[in-house]
């Protein structure tokens, strides 16, 4: 997941061009093909699918179009790009006639990433209705189509809102880490953020050869955290999987630490050391078996603290 190119002022949400381009040489050196969005509905129900690189990009910053967008047009890099209906033409972002340029390349996919682009969980459930309902209008007005694609604004969400996305779209990301197979939940799927700080190259060589990491189940499905802080998380793992060196980290307290993990029966526990005291509650985990490493993440919301 990438936002901005070449705006050295916004470090967290950006990512500079060289970088960039070395990001997808490496993709093309470890011989991994690109998804075409268009190829996910068809791909993601398959069990014996290849292993492919999905570029994401989020909000349609004109720093896209004015440095990304060369690039991958003329190289035709397949990317979904996630436009925000209420910031199309002003400062700083695409305008309509950009993004229907953009949007006539058979590898270029349009997704639908809100209205308003706030803090979502934060809205009463009127209000989220409203302004995702304006968001469809708006593309559909103008595009002649809802996207089938949805991101939630920061990766949150809330069950009932999730439910209502599924309404109107077939796929919806967040923003947790992770690689996506067809046990993942198609209105949670996971995306590695990329900026200034993530964007290192030992880093992206790492994420782009993990596997995925497959479970049946996590609880709890509500990922908003209210007084049950910190939740009780449970991960149901399939009963051929061995479990017993998985390892996982997560940010209780504030801070970054080895995740207290129960394992019985399949069915990983974890018993987090504190309270979340930030907005977004993560927690990673990772297992290496015969034919690499295995990586998964999830994301918990306190919606009473706004920070980006």
């Amino acid at each position: 997941m990438y936002h901005r190119f070449d705006e050295s002022k916004y470090p967290s949400t950006n990512i500079q061009m060289d970088i960039f381009r070395k990001h997808i040489n490496i993709i093309k050196s470890s011989e991994y093909n690109f998804l075409n969005p268009n190829e996910l509905p068809e791909v993601y129900f398959n069990e014996k699918t290849e292993k492919k690189v999905l570029l994401t990009i989020d909000d349609g910053y004109i720093s896209f179009y004015q440095n990304a967008w060369p690039y991958l047009r003329d190289n035709k890099i397949p990317f979904l790009i996630f436009i925000s209906t209420e910031a199309i033409g002003k400062n700083g972002y695409m305008g309509w006639n950009q993004i229907k340029e953009i949007e006539k390349y058979d590898f270029v996919s349009i997704g639908n990433h809100s209205h308003s682009h706030d803090y979502l969980v934060n809205f009463s459930f009127n209000e989220f209705k409203l302004d995702i309902k304006k968001s469809i209008k708006i593309f559909e007005n103008n595009l002649g189509y809802n996207p089938i694609f949805f991101s939630y604004p920061f990766g949150e969400w809330s069950l009932s809102q999730k439910k209502y996305i599924a309404k109107y779209f077939n796929f919806a990301f967040g923003q947790h880490s992770g690689v996506i197979d067809l046990n993942k939940d198609q209105f949670e799927l996971p995306r590695f953020p990329i900026n200034e700080k993530y964007g290192d190259l030992e880093r992206f060589k790492f994420i782009i050869n993990l596997l995925p990491f497959q479970y049946k189940n996590i609880f709890p499905e509500e990922k908003i955290i209210d007084d049950n802080n910190p939740p009780e998380m449970k991960v149901e793992f399939f009963k051929e999987q061995k479990i017993n060196n998985i390892n996982c980290f997560s940010n209780e307290g504030g801070e970054w630490d080895n995740s207290n993990l129960e394992i019985n029966n399949n069915t990983l526990k974890i018993n987090f050391r504190d309270k979340f005291n930030t907005r977004r509650g993560r927690i990673n985990c990772s297992i290496k078996d015969n034919e690499g490493w295995r990586w998964f993440g999830i994301q918990f919301v306190l919606k009473s603290i706004n920070e980006n």
